[in-house]
Formats: structure tokens, C-alpha cells, sequence
């Protein structure tokens, strides 16, 4: 089945941070089935929010949290359980694909997470920068390490733009993934600089998405996230949805009509 299409709520921070409610229903109207949220729980609450998707009609597909280990786990485990995440989504820093040795020390904060977790019934999923692709020891890149480490229940949320950056091909690394692979961040633009790209809408920039969604993987969504825009958010995230779902790479709540058909 064709994944759903979702928006990562970062994308739209300071829109829901005015009118989260009705930020959540102009993204729904348009046609997205789930969020990815940021930035959102910290400002409203967790019952607030839960309660806002839910009256939007809109599916948590995750929730991009700080790993819930060491002396506020619990506190963001029980803030996430009030929410009803069931997948919990976050990154190891840029200094910590240093070394080998800075993997292995990172991969202990994420691994005791997926512990605590577990025990709450959700699991973590690791969202990539660039750094994992780009750098290498002794001729293994180091998200093959960060995998080989992971505890086996760590899903995968994979930005595919900055793997791309990193020097990776994205539909490869969904291939290999499998079904560890549950989401893909969805973004487009030139993927040359982490500090400085401009986004664009998705099938406007330099990744090719026809190909990296179509390859077989394990992924249940797709989530929309566009970064430093030069257009207006809403309408960047209106032409993407028509991109993604017009094409049929991903599923959304309706089929936009042709191009030539629109007023």
C-alpha cells in the first residue's frame, strides 16, 4: 500500500504556535493525513495537542522528541504517553560521527531510550543528518556502524535529502533498510549546504523523489518538511502534496485534479 502523506510540523512552527487549531485543519483540508510533531507539546501541552490532531482528523504519526534517557526520561516518556505517540524520533549530533569511538558513546544514549521506551509500549526511531553518509572509517560509512550498533527495535526515519548531501543514493539506502524503515522526510532543493539550501516545493528541486519512493521499503509515511522557504508555506506545501499524491508516490486524502483542469 502506498505510504500516507504527512507534514513535519516544523515546516509550520510558528503558523501552529498562533492557531494550532486551525493550522491542523488548513493542513488537513488540503489534504494530509497525519503530523509529525515539533516544537508543539513544550508551547501547548501534550492533551492539548493530542486533542487538536484528533479534531482535525489527522493521524501523530511521530513525535520528534529529545531520546528519552538519562535524568528527564521520564518526564519525556510520560509527556509522549499523554500524546499517544507510539514512535519517538530524534539525532545524534554532528560531533558524535567524529570517531568510532564518539558512535559507540552516542549509540548508548539511543539504545538505553528504545529500553525505557519499550517499557511504555513506543519505540525510537533515528532521524539523520548528513554527517552519518559523509563520513567514513576504514572504508565503512558510518551509518552502517550507527545501524551495526542501534538495539534492534531503533526504527529508522530517514531524511533523504541529507543523505543525499552526505554523498548517499536514498533510494539504496531505503532498499537496504527494509522494513526497520517506518519514515522518510520529504524535502527538496539544490542539497549542497545543511546551513544555507533554500527549500522548494517537492519535484521543484534536485532529488529525485518518482525514484526513491518507489523503491520497496518498509516506509507507512511520507512526511513533508520544508525548511528557510522563499514562497509562502502553505502554498509550498499545497504544490507539494499535488506533486506527491497527483503522481501517485504517496496517499493523501483526495487526488488533486490534473494541472490543466485547475481555475
Amino acid at each position: 500500500m502506498t505510504a500516507g502523506i504527512g507534514v513535519m510540523m516544523y515546516t509550520v512552527l510558528d503558523q501552529a504556535r498562533a492557531d494550532l487549531e486551525g493550522t491542523l485543519a488548513r493542513l488537513a483540508a488540503m489534504g494530509y493525513l497525519g503530523i509529525e510533531t515539533y516544537g508543539l507539546v513544550e508551547h501547548f501541552g501534550p492533551a492539548r495537542v493530542r486533542d487538536a490532531i484528533a479534531a482535525a482528523g489527522l493521524t501523530l504519526t511521530s513525535a520528534h522528541t529529545p531520546f528519552p534517557a538519562g535524568p528527564d526520561a521520564e518526564a519525556l516518556l510520560d509527556a509522549n504517553e499523554e500524546l499517544g505517540a507510539g514512535i519517538l524520533v530524534w539525532s545524534m549530533e554532528r560531533e558524535e560521527f567524529d570517531s568510532p569511538d564518539a558512535v559507540r558513546r552516542g549509540v548508548e544514549r539511543v539504545n538505553e531510550a528504545a529500553e525505557r521506551a519499550a517499557g511504555r509500549g513506543m519505540r525510537i526511531a533515528y532521524h539523520n543528518h548528513y554527517a552519518e553518509f559523509s563520513r567514513r572509517f576504514d572504508g565503512q560509512q558510518a551509518y552502517d556502524l550507527l545501524l551495526e550498533l542501534l538495539d534492534d527495535r531503533v526504527l529508522v526515519e530517514l531524511d533523504a535529502y541529507w543523505a543525499q548531501m552526505g554523498g548517499a543514493d536514498p533510494a539504496e539506502v531505503l532498499a537496504r533498510l527494509g522494513d526497520r524503515v517506518r519514515l522518510v522526510h520529504v524535502k527538496d532543493g539544490p542539497a549542497v549546504s545543511y546551513e544555507h539550501d533554500v527549500m522548494v516545493p517537492i519535484g521543484e528541486g534536485g532529488i529525485d523523489w518518482a525514484r526513491t519512493l518507489s523503491t520497496p521499503s518498509g516506509l507507512r509515511w511520507h512526511v513533508v518538511e520544508l525548511e528557510r522557504l522563499h514562497i509562502d508555506t502553505f502554498e509550498a506545501l499545497r504544490r507539494s502534496y499535488d506533486h506527491l499524491v497527483g503522481r501517485g508516490l504517496s496517499r493523501g486524502a483526495h487526488v488533486p485534479a490534473p494541472i490543466e483542469e485547475r481555475t
